[in-house]
């Protein structure tokens, strides 16, 4: 099973320690970031598509994508 996340959160240390450990459980980046500016909180929102390879395991909706 292919598993397709997409994280988005203020361009800032935490985004940054979410790809982080994202990548060290075995997910890869997919494409370019996108950024925006949200004017009514100051700040720039970041996202990054992350992808993993999952053997063994067949999809199911009700799966939580971020435990695996």
């Amino acid at each position: 099973m292919k598993v397709y996340r997409y994280i988005t959160g203020k361009d800032d240390n935490a985004f940054c320690h979410r790809i982080t450990a994202a990548l060290n459980r075995g997910f890869e980046l997919y494409g370019q970031p996108t950024l925006t500016f949200d004017q009514n909180k100051g700040s720039v929102i970041c996202g990054q598509v992350i992808t993993k390879d999952v053997d063994g395991v067949d999809y199911d909706p009700e799966m939580n994508l971020s435990d695996l």
